[in-house]
């Protein structure tokens, strides 16, 4: 049987997953990876680490070099030794 979620959690979760564009899924692991790293159980403080990644990502820059999406621009371009790589014949 599925464990009850908390609403409230639930809905920092969901925004946590939105400020970070990631699925919620990804969002409810991040915090319950972070709470069984500093060993918390109970509801109340699962939802202060939430609340507190949430402030983390909406702290972050939202422009220039430290940006998710420029950081996944630099993975994409193609180094000068693999430009010319085919994938097919």
């Amino acid at each position: 049987m599925a464990a009850m979620q908390d609403h409230a959690l639930v809905k920092i979760c969901a925004e946590l997953a939105s400020c970070l564009s990631i699925s919620l899924a990804s969002a409810r692991r991040k915090v319950e990876l972070t709470a069984s790293r500093e060993e918390v159980r109970d509801l109340e403080g699962r939802k202060a680490i939430a609340e507190r990644l949430l402030e983390e990502a909406r702290s972050r820059p939202t422009e220039g070099e430290n940006t998710s999406g420029s950081q996944l621009d630099r993975l994409l371009e193609a180094v000068a030794s693999e430009e010319n790589f085919m994938v097919e014949d």
